[in-house]
């Protein structure tokens, strides 16, 4: 794990202290993931070798390697991970995702403003929308 992950954690666990506000992050959190994939998936940008690539895989691409430069075995499991929700996706109509979508971010707020109190630690840094995926990986992987 790189410094920068190190203190990414450090700094978000700083806003995830009680466990009513992790229990909604290990829901909310996947949740947002998954549905995020299940939009994205509906949104096709070219063919490759009889492949159809969408956002999704698009996203996943670029994330990757953004973790890639913060934990090389969390972003291969994250990968994996995302890969299947991708395909999982691929069963969820619009109107399930964005309300799967809906439901996770107020999981998100009810964990900050009801047990938490405290604002989420993206309204500070835009980079925890991406930390709080591999933050709950970790977590629940041992890894953190």
């Amino acid at each position: 794990m790189t410094q920068a992950l190190r203190s990414y954690f450090d700094d978000y666990a700083a806003h995830h202290a009680t466990a009513g506000n992790r229990a909604c992050h290990q829901v909310g959190i996947p949740l947002i993931v998954l549905s995020s994939f299940a939009l994205l998936g509906k949104l096709q940008l070219f063919a490759v070798g009889g492949f159809t690539v969408t956002a999704a895989e698009l996203l996943l691409a670029a994330v990757t390697v953004y973790y890639f430069t913060l934990d090389r075995a969390l972003a291969l499991m994250m990968a994996a991970a995302s890969a299947l929700m991708i395909a999982a996706g691929r069963f969820i109509g619009p109107w399930p995702a964005l309300a799967l979508f809906v439901f996770g971010w107020i999981l998100q707020f009810v964990g900050h403003y009801v047990y938490e109190k405290r604002s989420p630690a993206f309204f500070r840094n835009l980079t925890h929308l991406l930390v709080g995926p591999l933050w709950i990986l970790a977590k629940a992987t041992g890894r953190s």
